[in-house]
Formats: C-alpha cells, sequence, structure tokens
C-alpha cells in the first residue's frame, strides 16, 4: 500500500505532505531524511488508537505524477488498518468479530488491530472467510 507525497524545497531544508491524509507532514534538512521521515510519519499516522472509529481514505492509484514520492506502508501497519477499517465498514464490533473467528478473548481479536502483531496464516484465512472484500495486497 503506497500512499502519495508532495516534497517543497525551501531555503533551510525540506518538507512534505502525504496527498490522501490530510494533516498527514513533515520536513527534514536534507532529502534524504525527508524521505525516511515520511515513512516513519506515514506509519505513525496510520496506526490509529484502537478504539477509533476514523476510518483514513485509501491511496489513490490515479496520482502518478513524476513529482510525487510513493511512500510504502509497513505491511504489519497496514495489515492492521485495514482490518479495521473492514471491521468498522461492515458495523461490527471488536467483540462480534472475535466471536466470528473463534476467539475466546476480545483481546486476542484487538492485538490483531495493532501493528506489532504478527497474524497466523490459519487467523488470515478465518478473516478472510469473514470478510470476502479484505484487499490482502494491499498490505504488501
Amino acid at each position: 500500500m503506497n500512499y502519495h507525497f508532495k516534497v517543497y524545497k525551501e531555503d533551510d531544508g525540506f518538507w512534505s505532505e502525504c496527498l490522501e491524509l490530510e494533516g498527514c507532514n513533515t520536513q527534514a534538512d536534507t532529502l534524504e531524511e525527508l524521505k525516511n521521515n515520511m515513512t516513519e510519519v506515514l506509519n505513525l499516522y496510520l496506526s490509529e488508537p484502537q478504539k477509533s472509529n476514523i476510518l483514513f481514505p485509501l491511496p489513490d492509484e490515479s496520482i502518478n505524477d513524476l513529482d510525487i514520492y510513493k511512500v510504502s506502508v509497513e505491511p504489519k501497519v497496514a495489515f492492521a488498518y485495514l482490518l479495521r477499517r473492514e471491521r468498522i465498514n461492515n458495523n461490527l464490533t471488536q467483540k462480534e468479530v472475535a466471536a466470528k473467528l473463534g476467539l475466546k478473548r476480545i483481546w486476542s481479536y484487538q492485538r490483531l488491530e495493532n501493528p506489532i502483531t504478527n497474524p497466523s496464516l490459519d487467523t488470515i484465512y478465518k478473516i478472510k472467510s469473514i470478510f470476502p472484500d479484505f484487499h490482502f495486497e494491499f498490505v504488501f
């Protein structure tokens, strides 16, 4: 999953803004440092608290300007965000999804919406059965 950043040069450095995510901005003294900062700010921006119901827009694949930088979301962050997005879009609570996955405790599901968790293949298979429209290809 790649978001798009517009980079601006100023006298004392650089700054950038994500075109799809309002308020997702960063700055740096060098272009190399800015590239690292864009990745960091994007992942932090999408790592919304688990109880949040905010749904950020998905990347706009129609953007293909040469002056735009594509910045990849870390797979763990992308997975957690996309899972939360599917749950909210399907009007399900975390508890309801946990039950559908056969998890006895809600925290077992909440871990899946946390970007530090790595789900098992069995869990991924179950998620796909609950959310057939889940776009796993966006994770990578």
